[in-house]
């Protein structure tokens, strides 16, 4: 077993809450799927995506649940079940003790997939876990999506930890195009999407319109519309989906996903700032 290169990991976050420990432990055993997943030939089929390749591979600066995958071409009998087989066989090599929860169905184009364990706290050396009552279980979504919109990008990254492995990733301007896909389209406000969004235009990224186009003719109040998406019709849309969010909603939701010393950041959360950087979208 080798709980101690968990423990050393964990170590190295320097922890300052539980809170900070939750998000650590989840992230570590994300790493540990990823490198898991890289040994098999998972990434021959799929690429990564969302907030949590966000911050592993690209230095986004909040904590991520879920792991999000799309695959590179449309397959509806896709299996997810004997990946995460592997999965399972490489955390129960570090101390997990993992239970699968496979939602899959074959009708509906995103498999999804739930990997819990209980037990991993009791093994660790944990600052700010209350050990006299109930730990806290580790909980990770993994989804795939088996019928994604076309003309994404990818590109090859790689984990160090537990071990060195190739992950198969959504290039930026691919990643981007999707975010801003669920901005415009999801149906409720999710402050980590706006979070992200702030991320994205700091670092000066280009969109990719194909991806973008063809994710919304696929889903959203644009499905099945003959629309040309282009920079003006991006920036025309996302001024107005600046001016209908609840701003207050917004920096509640992302709250504990950001560390204390950028909680102050938020008050910043306005519809001032964001059409500020709306406006900073040049390509």
């Amino acid at each position: 077993m080798s709980i101690k290169l968990v423990q050393d990991r964990l170590d190295s976050y320097n922890c300052k809450s539980s809170i900070d420990e939750d998000h650590a432990i989840r992230e570590i055993t994300q790493e540990v799927a990823l490198a898991a997943l890289g040994r098999t030939d998972f990434f021959k089929h799929a690429a990564f995506q969302g907030g949590t390749c966000l911050r592993i591979f690209y230095g986004l600066n909040r904590f991520s649940e879920d792991m999000d995958f799309i695959l590179k071409e449309a397959n509806r009998d896709f299996a997810l079940q004997p990946h995460l087989q592997a999965v399972c066989d490489e955390l129960k090599a570090y101390g997990y003790d993992v239970e699968v929860a496979d939602r899959s169905r074959t009708d509906v184009a995103v498999r999804k997939a739930f990997l819990k364990d209980d037990s991993l706290g009791k093994d660790l050396q944990l600052q700010y876990a209350d050990k006299s009552g109930p730990l806290k279980k580790i909980r990770i979504r993994f989804e795939v999506d088996t019928n994604p919109p076309s003309g994404s990008g990818v590109e090859i990254k790689y984990v160090d930890f537990p071990f060195v492995s190739s992950v198969t990733v959504q290039d930026k301007p691919s990643l981007f195009a999707g975010k801003l896909h669920a901005l415009l389209c999801r149906g409720y406000v999710k402050g980590r999407d706006w979070y992200d969004f702030l991320w994205y235009t700091s670092q000066d990224i280009g969109i990719n319109y194909e991806f973008l186009s063809s994710a919304l003719k696929q889903q959203g109040p644009w499905q099945n519309e003959d629309i040309e998406v282009d920079l003006k019709w991006c920036l025309e849309h996302l001024g107005n989906k600046v001016r209908s969010v609840d701003w207050g909603a917004a920096r509640e939701d992302v709250r504990r996903f950001v560390k204390a010393t950028e909680q102050p950041s938020l008050g910043l959360w306005s519809k001032e700032l964001f059409l500020s950087q709306v406006g900073k979208i040049r390509r």
